[in-house]
């Protein structure tokens, strides 16, 4: 049997078994558009354009001085990725993986921005006393 059999054989129309060579990738669960096709293109991805634009706000602010606050807003800006990933069913090009991924790197990257944004120096807005003691114990 030669290349033409193994090429008939992932064509059965009752065969449940992946084809031997990948030809395509499937579109990520929830991957399609947020709107209808007759919409415009920042309609249908609107879940990617409010992400991108409170992450830039933040950004901006940061790079004007206030740097806990903008860096705040854009670990907010993840977290509220992650929360449109996990409400609506399809968020076009906002999901990249399967919908547990997306969630879990976006709300887990979020919270870290967030926390990390809250203990800088000086004048730290959370203070986690371990995690000072800690230092202290591996710089000695």
């Amino acid at each position: 049997m030669g290349a033409e059999g193994a090429a008939e054989d992932s064509k059965k129309p009752g065969s449940r078994r992946f084809p031997r060579i990948t030809r395509d990738t499937a579109r990520p669960e929830g991957g399609g558009r947020a709107a209808g096709g007759d919409a415009p293109a920042p309609a249908r991805q609107w879940p990617l354009i409010a992400v991108l634009s409170v992450t830039a706000i933040g950004l901006l602010l940061t790079a004007f001085g206030l740097f806990r606050v903008g860096t705040i807003l854009v670990g907010v800006a993840l977290i509220g990725g992650a929360v449109l990933r996990w409400l609506l069913p399809d968020v076009g090009m906002l999901a990249v993986r399967s919908r547990f991924t997306d969630m879990i790197t976006c709300a887990g990257l979020g919270i870290v921005i967030v926390l990390l944004a809250m203990m800088a120096q000086p004048e730290p807005w959370l203070t986690i006393p371990f995690l000072q003691d800690t230092l202290h114990f591996t710089v000695r």
